[in-house]
């Protein structure tokens, strides 16, 4: 393609890039006598690759603003399909990682600007990343590719329930196929920044459903222990940013921009790196690290009261309540608001599994580490599933004890030794085909002795319901009746003996 000319106008000069959908050349632009460049579609592309390729284009063609690529022309001549972009010359985000917070915050800026101008607009990318953003030599953002984006009355070019976009910056709601709003490209962003501010990413799985996962469930590592440099006030905003609940997130990119401005406001006006430095050395040193805030909640006094003098002991650890049973912990965490809470699965008038939810509603910046003997499947996967930020047994020791306390307030998840074996044999039996609630529910009250019409009565549904619901967990139990059934919900963990026990 080098040296030829496309509809007698654009010469290539030279290739800039190549993808597995589209080739990029540097061309001149005779007519108007500027370099351009020129996406040329790969020929044989599926017809869902064209498509997109011209959503691209007709996304582009609405924004005209100093920090996203212009589009100039879409053109078929030759059977070639090629867009005519705007030559930006520098080099991409990627090469400025990792970078200085005050570079971080600037860098930010444009981009979050230049997202709510396409987002005011109803178009939001999709796949922000550091690929897709050029820096100019004099430091000005060019957002790149707008071949994911969405614009308004298009119609979707995948197939319902796909994942498209890079998988390291996937949005929460891009992980789970959910429906998109602008505020995907914000946490996408907050993902960016993170990497930036600290050389690596948040979440960096090698197995997509694992790094999926991690977006999903797993908060991300604390920023200021990986760069001490970062501003209190810049890890604010990227904690912001990386909301799992978009409604907690920065409702708008703009809002988010105003946020990063108001890192270094000081009389009006952003420092410089320089003027940074010489802040932070006239600055007296920063406090030592408060101790973690540590409440107990555990029935067994003498534990209890063991484990509160140990971590008392150590500096990093303040115990600052204690609770034996599940409604006074419930009362005295929403008091005091630890920083990190030894959760007992197994308590009186209401159980661990039962406040989790209620604590991470409306505890949201306490972590839980669930401290228990019960190393049954069903108790870990319910306490993860109910955001439970680590799981560990009675049985470890000291040592793993804090370690896990730590790494727990800094954001990383924990599971305790005997325990991760447990969680992968439980996603694996949830991929099989496991018993719903309505079904385990079902399987305690048959393991209880109860017959059909009183099971019935029990969950308030029609008999014929009953039959059928039994008839379906017989069948993913492989149970030929329903007493063989309810043993195996008992041998594999659907039934507790505990709950057996607690059943009027």
């Amino acid at each position: 393609m080098i040296g030829r000319t496309l509809r007698n106008r654009y010469e290539i000069q030279n290739l800039l890039g190549e993808g597995s959908t589209a080739v990029v050349y540097l061309a001149l632009d005779r007519r108007l006598g500027r370099q351009v460049a020129l996406k040329v579609l790969q020929p044989h592309v599926r017809d869902s690759v064209v498509k997109r390729f011209f959503q691209e284009a007709s996304s582009a063609a609405q924004l005209n603003h100093p920090n996203i690529m212009l589009l100039y022309d879409i053109v078929e001549d030759e059977g070639l399909n090629f867009l005519v972009v705007e030559y930006v010359e520098g080099e991409t985000l990627t090469e400025q990682i990792p970078a200085p917070p005050e570079q971080v915050v600037e860098l930010g800026k444009q981009i979050a600007y230049a997202l709510h101008y396409a987002h005011e607009r109803e178009i939001i990318h999709r796949d922000i990343k550091p690929a897709n953003i050029k820096v100019t030599p004099k430091g000005q953002i060019k957002i790149m590719d707008l071949g994911l984006a969405l614009p308004r009355e298009a119609k979707r070019v995948t197939a319902a329930g796909m994942i498209i976009g890079t998988p390291a910056y996937l949005s929460p709601e891009q992980a789970q196929a959910q429906a998109l709003d602008r505020r995907t490209d914000i946490y996408s962003l907050g993902v960016v920044l993170f990497e930036m501010a600290t050389g690596q990413l948040p979440f960096n799985e090698d197995e997509i459903p694992a790094l999926l996962l991690q977006h999903v469930k797993s908060p991300p590592p604390q920023p200021r222990l990986l760069n001490p440099e970062i501003p209190v006030a810049l890890e604010g905003v990227i904690f912001k940013a990386l909301e799992k609940n978009p409604a907690r997130r920065y409702q708008t990119a703009e809002a988010m921009a105003q946020a990063l401005e108001a890192v270094y406001k000081r009389e009006g006006s952003t420092p410089s790196g320089g003027e940074e430095r010489s802040l932070r050395a006239t600055q007296p040193a920063p406090p030592v690290r408060a101790a973690l805030r540590i409440m107990l909640a555990d029935d067994h006094t003498i534990l209890r009261k063991s484990l509160a003098s140990f971590l008392s002991e150590n500096g990093e650890f303040n115990v600052v309540g204690e609770a034996a049973d599940g409604v006074v912990a419930l009362e005295k965490a929403l008091d005091l608001q630890p920083d990190v809470i030894l959760l007992d699965l197994n308590m009186p008038r209401r159980g661990g599994l039962d406040i989790l939810p209620e604590l991470r509603t409306h505890l949201p910046n306490t972590k839980i580490l669930v401290l228990t003997g019960r190393d049954e499947e069903f108790y870990i996967m319910q306490a993860l599933k109910l955001g439970a930020h680590g799981y560990l047994l009675k049985s470890a020791d000291d040592d793993d004890l804090m370690d896990a306390i730590l790494k727990v307030a800094q954001g990383s998840m924990v599971l305790g030794t005997g325990v991760a074996e447990r969680v992968i044999t439980g996603a694996l039996r949830s991929s099989g085909d496991p018993l719903n609630d309505d079904e385990r529910k079902l399987m305690l009250f048959v393991a209880a002795g109860l017959e059909n019409e009183a099971i019935a009565g029990r969950i308030g549904i029609p008999l014929i319901d009953v039959i059928e619901l039994l008839a379906t967990a017989m069948n993913k139990l492989g149970a030929r009746d329903r007493n063989a059934a309810a043993l195996q919900a008992i041998r594999r963990g659907y039934v507790l003996l505990d709950e057996l026990q607690s059943l009027d």
